[in-house]
């Protein structure tokens, strides 16, 4: 029986796509902002502390806002500093979301620290 030739055999489909040329404009940018997280006016500053405080906070917050976390905080931003009739339904949705994680996310930051009365979670956009 003769061996199959080179030829014959169909080109996997990776082989084909890979000649093309890839286009950047069919890319979608994901618009992501990043924020930061610091643990403020905590009277005990023990930097692994401190770190892992704001590391339970994060964890806490993404997991519950997920992509939304700056969105969040700048609707609540906008809720603090404005009338409710100002503000659209979904934004008064999205800043009840930021309150209602931001609490759990405090609550569990703030696990093991001890004396915690004056600290606070400070969160920002960069």
């Amino acid at each position: 029986m003769p061996a199959p030739s080179l030829a014959s055999t169909p080109a996997p489909a990776r082989a084909v796509q890979r000649d093309e040329p890839f286009r950047f404009e069919n890319v979608e940018v994901e618009a992501r902002v990043t924020y930061t997280v610091r643990l403020a006016d905590y009277p005990h500053p023990a930097a692994d502390a401190v770190k892992v405080a704001e590391q339970r906070f994060r964890r806490e917050i993404d997991k519950q806002l997920g992509g939304d976390v700056v969105a969040a905080l700048r609707a609540f931003q906008n809720a603090s500093e404005s009338s409710e009739s100002d503000l659209s339904k979904a934004e008064i949705a999205m800043a009840k979301r930021w309150a209602k994680a931001y609490d759990a996310a405090r609550t569990a930051g703030f696990r093991d620290l001890g004396d915690t009365d004056e600290a606070f979670f400070d969160v920002r956009p960069i």
